[in-house]
């Protein structure tokens, strides 16, 4: 069966679950997360699989738990906030292997809204290096800076921006030496909430996900860590 859009529950879980963010209610609500969670967010990877892979033929679309749909449980370990549970849906599609992954098409559903994003955010100190030597480097410097000039012309902004100088080393001369102060480098876009529950809301990712394809090409193929 296509894939026509999220059934309002899913907008509905989600609004409940901001307001009782406990594991009494969760446990008595876990029919409907299973069904309007777990089963939704699994139908719509399963449907935007194929249509990704017509993208890049690499790209890795699992419907599960840990794979392409997150975790909804929150880790309270190390921060002040001991709600147990996130209220958005969060996904992540990735070429390689996921750790490595210099880049994803990522998609957050929440209360709030939607949004929409192709990119990298902080990572490991490994993966930063990587980025600030593509960025450096002459051929592939040129390639960042013509990709990010065309996004910017379709009105995009690009985020990611940390540093207030030039790391020691770089020359602030190069033709993407701007990226140096990134600490991570994505676009995004935010809908309405209720852009998930309609009939063409796959349509409407993938067409935003393609016309952004040229920076997960440039980080994918750029900023991959070593296994």
């Amino acid at each position: 069966m296509a894939f026509k859009g999220f059934p309002n529950e899913t907008l509905k879980f989600l609004i409940d679950l901001r307001t009782n963010n406990s594991k009494k209610w969760f446990d008595a609500n876990r029919q409907s997360y299973d069904q309007y969670y777990v089963g939704a967010a699994k139908a719509f990877v399963e449907a935007a699989a194929p249509r990704l892979q017509k993208l890049s033929a690499g790209i890795s679309a699992e419907p599960r738990i840990n794979g392409s749909i997150f975790r909804i449980n929150r880790d309270v370990r190390f921060g002040k906030d001991k709600r147990p549970y996130k209220d958005h849906l969060d996904f992540a599609f990735w070429e390689g292997d996921r750790k490595s992954a210099g880049s994803s098409l990522f998609l957050r559903i929440s209360p709030d809204g939607v949004i929409l994003g192709t990119g990298f955010h902080q990572g490991c100190p490994q993966r930063l290096k990587l980025f600030r030597e593509a960025v450096a480097e002459q051929k592939s410097g040129k390639q960042l800076a013509s990709v990010t000039a065309n996004l910017r012309k379709k009105g995009l902004q690009l985020h990611g921006q940390h540093y207030k100088r030039i790391p020691r080393g770089f020359s602030e001369d190069g033709p993407a030496a701007e990226f140096l102060l990134h600490d991570s480098l994505y676009v995004m876009r935010e809908e309405d909430v209720q852009t998930a529950c309609e009939t063409n809301f796959l349509s409407t990712c993938v067409r935003h996900w393609r016309g952004w394809m040229p920076l997960h090409r440039w980080l994918s193929d750029n900023v991959r860590k070593t296994p």
